[in-house]
């Protein structure tokens, strides 16, 4: 189970790549358990880059030309007063649901 560590910077280590082979292991957990960046270098030079897969798939996920389009119109939306505080989406969830349950429990019934 990955901990939730939160920091204002993230912690970026610069490491060759010989000294990362050796000790990839340890270098993964790192990067998984304390959500940390590597940089990978060859000669001094930064070559790749090492980060929590949560993280990279989200980095993915906003690359996405789709979703760029969805979080644009959700902006516009939101923007032109198209919003309603969550309180009021929750509630409307439970009611939904408890009704949902309702109608699934009458039709066994009948």
């Amino acid at each position: 189970m990955a901990r939730n560590v939160t920091r204002k910077t993230p912690i970026v280590h610069r490491l060759p790549m010989t000294k990362a082979r050796i000790n990839l292991g340890a270098v993964v957990k790192r990067v998984h358990l304390n959500k940390e960046y590597v940089v990978l270098e060859k000669s001094g030079i930064p070559i790749a880059g090492m980060m929590d897969i949560e993280e990279f798939e989200d980095y993915l996920e906003l690359n996405d030309s789709r979703v760029k389009r969805h979080i644009a119109a959700s902006a516009k939306e939101y923007a032109a007063g198209k919003s309603r505080p969550a309180s009021g989406f929750f509630k409307a969830l439970e009611r939904d649901e408890r009704a949902s349950v309702g109608r699934s429990k009458r039709r066994r019934t009948a």
